[in-house]
């Protein structure tokens, strides 16, 4: 019998064998729940009385964590810890570690993959052709990449790699920085000043109580009714409904959502079904590269933990012991 055992609430890959691997070679054994509701996670962290809890997507609450009290470490197989119960982990002395550098290159990356099918009318023009009609005068006017404006609202480490790949293809680039990071060539404007400007708006935000829905029917007011708005970030932060209505409205030009709310999201309502909004299935993050990665790191920040060290990135401030 393996000396730890692991609890893996959810994943979005198609085997485990690198965690398996690397959790075996240390004496634990992983835990792979077949269901992700709340009450089915506590049930088997219970019976297994499980010693660390992995998690994608699934929502790690406090009844969870709670189920046994074994628990030193919450590991999150990603960047955001918006579902994860971060302040019980904290009050209880529970690590809580992610890898906020794993897929810097892939979101910057899908962002102006995006960008591109936005700008270049490609998403519109293959559903048209693929639906019988082929008319080039379709959809709205198409300007030159080259010379326009990209607002990043979020200067972190993925919003700097994506201000620079855009500088590269002659974008001009601004942005907004919560944390007063600034990047030369990029300049640095208040919210206000950046929708008024930017031909995109890229959205490179976590998801907090102050963010949620922090982009709506004010925001869209103030874009340019030829502006595209591309959220990479996290579903929660946009009002979908407001975006609807401003798409209605003719506030915005389009959208490309690479992440909703809630996710998966009803691609048969308004603002996913309209001809003008792109929408792709949080795939932001996705490669082979990406995954071997943050999945063998979040395996060892388990292994750590268990053995008595403190692993890297540990997003609650704790130490081991």
């Amino acid at each position: 019998m393996a000396k730890f055992h692991v609890l893996l609430t959810d994943y979005a890959w198609e085997e485990l064998e690198i965690e398996k691997q690397v959790l075996a070679d240390n004496d634990v054994e992983l835990i792979v729940a077949t269901a992700k509701d709340e009450d089915s996670l506590a049930a088997l962290a219970k019976q297994h009385q499980v010693d660390a809890i992995m998690t994608n997507w699934a929502q790690v609450t406090e009844k969870v964590i709670s189920a046994s009290p074994n628990v030193k470490i919450v590991a999150r197989l990603g960047i955001g810890l918006d579902n994860i119960d971060m302040a019980y982990c904290t009050s209880k002395g529970i690590l809580v570690t992610n890898t906020p550098d794993y897929c810097l290159t892939e979101v910057a990356e899908h962002t102006l993959a995006l960008l591109f099918a936005c700008a270049r009318k490609v998403a519109m023009y293959h559903h048209d052709t693929m639906s019988g009609k082929y008319d080039l005068t379709a959809g709205p006017i198409m300007r030159r990449m080259e010379g326009q404006t990209l607002g990043i609202v979020g200067l972190g480490n993925i919003g700097m790699l994506l201000a620079q790949k855009a500088k590269c293809l002659g974008l001009n680039v601004v942005a907004t920085s919560r944390s007063g990071k600034t990047m030369d060539g990029v300049e640095t404007v208040d919210l206000d000043t950046l929708l008024a400007k930017s031909d995109y708006v890229s959205l490179l935000i976590p998801a907090t109580p102050e963010t949620k829905k922090s982009f709506g029917a004010e925001q869209f007011q103030k874009m340019k009714p030829t502006a595209y708005l591309i959220n990479t970030a996290r579903g929660a932060i946009v009002d979908h409904d407001a975006l609807a209505a401003a798409l209605e409205a003719g506030q915005l030009a389009g959208a490309a959502l690479d992440v909703q709310d809630p996710e998966p999201c009803d691609l048969t309502i308004a603002p996913y079904n309209d001809p003008r909004v792109i929408v792709t299935p949080h795939a932001a993050f996705v490669s082979v590269e990406s995954l071997e990665n943050m999945r063998g790191r979040v395996s060892q920040q388990v292994v750590d933990c268990l053995q008595g060290k403190t692993p890297e990135n540990v997003r609650n401030g704790l130490t081991v012991g």
